[in-house]
């Protein structure tokens, strides 16, 4: 697998690839030059079908015959069952704890956007604070990181992660879900700083990386600057019309080329 001077492996989203809760994920995440794939924990729809043991087996395999990692999971079903409300989702995250250490990697991507966004639901806040209080015991324990991808400020993340009090609850910090919200993402991700970012979204929104708004090159210096070392993963990055597998090469190249 390619490194660069920081140990920065290059992954992308199962569901930015075309490929949410299938594990041919990984064969195209090989094809696509990636060193990993952030996989869905699954939908409401297969009942989140990676706590099967015999699904977690088949991605394992295709890991092992491709020479490519699952780099992190996410459980993007919160964006419709929230996790503020719903009580299912406590299964969820903790399950997704047992299933991370099964698939041998380290964090799990919670998802706070659609229904289930916390900015500015104060009860809300208090809730996911109260349920991940409850959890946090448990990614202590088996060493997960549960990272929040939210559309709240490092300032309003570190809130709750400070109520919360553990170390195993970070921010899934997104450059351009953060920069949309007009935050300044270099000086959040310098607030933030290592022990606060468990892992990066690097996303456009329709326009292949490097030709937004995003400037990668500053995000790789401030990541850089702060000691990060974790994994870079895809997501977005598709303009309209374009073939997503070439632009997936593209975006690949692109960011191999900056985080190198």
């Amino acid at each position: 697998m390619s490194r660069s001077k920081r140990g920065y492996r290059i992954g992308a989203c199962d569901w930015s690839i075309g490929k949410q809760s299938d594990t041919t994920a990984l064969v195209l995440g090989k094809t696509l030059g990636l060193d990993g794939v952030q996989v869905s924990l699954g939908t409401v729809a297969n009942d989140m079908h990676l706590r099967n043991k015999t699904v977690q087996d088949t991605y394992l395999r295709m890991a092992s015959t491709y020479g490519i990692q699952v780099s992190s999971l996410a459980i993007g079903e919160l964006n419709n069952v929230p996790y503020k409300s719903e009580p299912e989702t406590e299964e969820w995250v903790s399950d997704s704890i047992d299933v991370a250490k099964a698939m041998g990697c380290r964090v799990v991507l919670l998802a706070f956007f659609g229904k289930g966004d916390i900015k500015g639901d104060k009860a809300g806040i208090a809730e996911v604070v109260s349920r991940l209080k409850k959890i946090a015991p448990k990614a202590e324990k088996e060493d997960i990181i549960l990272g929040i991808e939210s559309w709240l400020s490092a300032d309003e993340l570190l809130a709750i992660i400070d109520e919360v009090g553990s170390k195993h609850v970070q921010v899934y910090y997104d450059v351009a879900n953060a920069s949309d919200m007009g935050y300044d993402i270099y000086q959040e991700m310098r607030r933030l700083g290592k022990e606060y970012i468990c892992e990066v979204h690097a996303k456009e929104n329709g326009m292949l990386l490097g030709q937004g708004k995003i400037d990668f090159v500053k995000v790789q210096n401030t990541l850089d600057e702060i000691g990060y070392d974790g994994w870079i993963v895809l997501e977005g990055g598709v303009p309209d019309g374009m073939d997503l597998t070439e632009a997936y090469i593209a975006n690949t190249h692109y960011i191999r080329s900056v985080f190198s």
